[in-house]
């Protein structure tokens, strides 16, 4: 099944999922600890050793890790996880101040308000680095709490709970702690019910979800839609392309085709629809849309619409009420604390804003990034398929303008969305007297304006990469107000934070699945700081990692052919591979963050860094490639294996000897 194709059976799947979660939260909470059966594909664990670490990277259990955390108590914090998708957190005036002391970008002029005013109110993390610079993957460690390494999620493959390593993840954990959990908007995690065979059939992790395209966009709660159009040919109904929707006030609705055979009627019909909403297109690729004019007002968008559901949640506690879709739903328990996340489009494409935002930005002029065709020809393949794949450089100037100007307006927009939710939140606290704790994610992953030569993610870039977060509590100790830290943190650190927020000691065996440390122990102090952040993806160009120092930037290719486990190699085959492979063959990238921090000349091919990039290389490798890593064949129920020839090499430490770090010098862009 199609996932443009879920709507038929959506509400079916929901019910049984919630009915099996529940079933599962009533028996996760008796699970003692257990052994692991060990497959036969598992070859890369030898004897006991190995036996021994499957125990360990499983965490030894199949149940949620209740043991050593706090009886479930109305005294628990309310938590709010705001999530926005493809931000970049100079689109916020407080990380700005914070970073280079002025209110605007690098590029202009930004406008965020309300994020200024959550910051002023706790902690901004300026330092926060997303583990893959994707939706599904980066948002796949989020939920789970582990690198996609470690996780074996590592793009927009579909995966399920069915395999052996599957962990409990966020809301589930937060369920068994007497959290009421409930989800708003986008989840964008991949990862889907075991059917037996992959399905697209929602597990059930929350107690109660609005989904934004099954719930919201399906029914017309929106501004815009992207679905497969059909039409019946010889009797049966076939897929004769993509259609656009675009919602408007009145409730007309306006289809036109993005692809496919056009006819006269329907090239006119997306032509005179494209100039009314200004609409910009990128010219390479996919052909997105990064500029343009909401058809609606900013209530009647889909991020209005997922506001106004979260609203009508905090509004009927303890009692039955009727969504915007129709369909009759529980608010709140009135005996339990609440664990919410809302999950943002914006600034996602299509970049669309409302018009009054649109207006606020009118004759702003921006800076455009720096890009010439030296620095493309130093990159390897597979950074030069990134650019082939998502130019920002074959734009006009006036095109160019446009993309960046929109993309800040629809930013601004959300920071009025970002304010309403934030607001109803401390309402509903404030009126049943409970604390609170406020997790804002500016971006899933961060987003290029031109860097680079693109407007796209998934690079291994800063603008790729670099996200911000802030924390606010009602418990000031906490998270002091206005404070910045800028540590480095990684996405991997959320669910340590919440599941200590709610009593659970992250110190004890239980969790020792998780890589990451929470934020309020990195705020404190309590733990060393790391000296590089790191990730992988395996899309758009294929399997690549990165690790990021304060000084240098570098990534590799990691696997010897594009492509999952299990559709041309089997998990972990050949798992030396870029550790021993010629360089070339490994397409090294190294930025000299001291001199180029726009990561501009790749010096990987410099005689001078060869040692240097030969040393990362050999860190880097051994962390994602034989630090516990896992691979999984999806395609069937429990089919992986995980390495273990480099266990430890994750140490947080980057001991560069003095001897192969070159002297600072600028580095020649010819």
């Amino acid at each position: 099944m199609e996932r443009s194709d879920l709507n038929r059976e959506h509400q079916k799947h929901r019910r049984a999922a919630k009915d099996r979660a529940v079933m599962q939260s009533n028996w996760v909470l008796t699970m003692k600890p257990c052994l692991i059966e060990l497959h036969p594909s598992h070859v890369s664990l030898r004897g006991v050793a190995g036996v021994l670490l499957t125990i360990a990277v499983l965490g030894g259990w199949s149940g949620l890790p209740t043991a050593t955390c706090s009886e479930p108590t109305r005294d628990l914090p309310n938590i709010l996880w705001v999530i926005t998708d493809d931000q970049r957190p100079d689109s916020l005036a407080c990380f700005n101040r914070a970073v280079r002391g002025s209110d605007e970008s690098d590029l202009g002029f930004v406008s965020s308000p309300n994020v200024d005013r959550l910051a002023a109110e706790g902690v901004l993390f300026s330092n926060a680095y997303c583990n893959s610079p994707g939706c599904a993957p980066s948002r796949g460690s989020m939920i789970t709490g582990r690198y996609p390494f470690r996780n074996g999620i590592y793009g927009f493959e579909q995966t399920h709970n069915a395999v052996s390593t599957f962990r409990p993840v966020i809301p589930q954990v937060m369920k068994g702690q007497g959290y009421h959990t409930a989800l708003f908007g986008k989840s964008g995690y991949y990862i889907f019910d075991w059917g037996p065979g992959l399905t697209w059939s929602d597990i059930g992790f929350w107690d109660f979800e609005v989904d934004a395209k099954n719930d919201l966009q399906r029914n017309g709660l929106t501004d815009w839609y992207r679905d497969k159009r059909r039409r019946q040919i010889n009797g049966k109904m076939k897929v004769v392309g993509t259609e656009d929707r675009f919602y408007y006030p009145d409730g007309s609705v306006v289809s036109v085709l993005v692809d496919g055979d056009l006819d006269d009627e329907e090239l006119a019909q997306r032509e005179r629809i494209e100039r009314e909403l200004d609409i910009l297109h990128t010219v390479s690729g996919a052909g997105h849309i990064v500029g343009g004019r909401s058809s609606q007002p900013p209530e009647k968008t889909l991020d209005g619409y997922t506001v106004d559901e979260f609203g009508r949640f905090l509004e009927n506690v303890g009692r039955s009420y009727k969504t915007g879709y129709g369909e009759t739903v529980d608010g709140p328990a009135s005996d339990r604390p609440v664990f919410l996340n809302v999950g943002f489009h914006f600034p996602h494409t299509p970049v669309l804003p409302p018009q009054e935002y649109r207006d606020r930005f009118e004759g702003k002029n921006y800076r455009v990034p720096k890009f010439d065709l030296n620095e493309l020809q130093r990159l390897p393949p597979q950074l030069k398929t990134l650019h082939a794949k998502n130019r920002f450089d074959d734009l006009s100037p006036s095109a160019k303008q446009q993309a960046i100007r929109d993309y800040y307006a629809f930013c601004a927009f959300g920071d009025a969305m970002v304010g309403v939710a934030v607001e109803r939140f401390k309402g509903f606290c404030k009126k049943r007297s409970q604390e609170y704790l406020i997790v804002y994610v500016c971006g899933d992953h961060s987003w290029h304006l031109g860097e680079q030569g693109i407007e796209s993610k998934f690079g291994p870039y800063d603008h790729s990469n670099h996200n911000a977060v802030i924390v606010v509590s009602s418990d000031k100790s906490q998270f002091p107000p206005g404070t910045v830290c800028d540590d480095f943190v990684e996405f991997v650190d959320f669910a340590p934070t919440f599941f200590e927020a709610a009593g659970c000691d992250t110190t004890k065996a239980e969790f020792e699945h998780l890589d990451g440390v929470s934020l309020q122990r990195t705020f404190s102090g309590d733990v060393v700081k790391r000296a590089y952040v790191l990730g992988e993806m395996n899309h758009v160009y294929g399997p690549r990692a990165y690790l990021r120092s304060r000084d240098f930037a570098f990534s590799m290719r990691t696997r010897f052919k594009n492509g999952k486990p299990g559709s041309g190699y089997r998990p972990n085959q050949n798992i030396r591979w870029a550790l021993d492979a010629p360089k070339s063959d490994v397409e090294l990238a190294l930025f000299d963050l001291r001199v180029d921090p726009e990561e501009r000349v790749n010096v990987a091919g410099d005689e001078r860094y060869a040692a240097l990039a030969e040393f990362l290389r050999k860190k880097l490798g051994e962390i994602v490639l034989g630090d516990r890593r896992l691979e999984v064949n999806w395609k069937q129920e429990d089919d992986y294996a995980i390495s273990d020839f480099a266990l430890g090499s994750d140490d947080k430490e980057l001991s560069i000897p003095d001897t192969i770090v070159p002297e600072v010098s600028v580095p020649s862009r010819d």
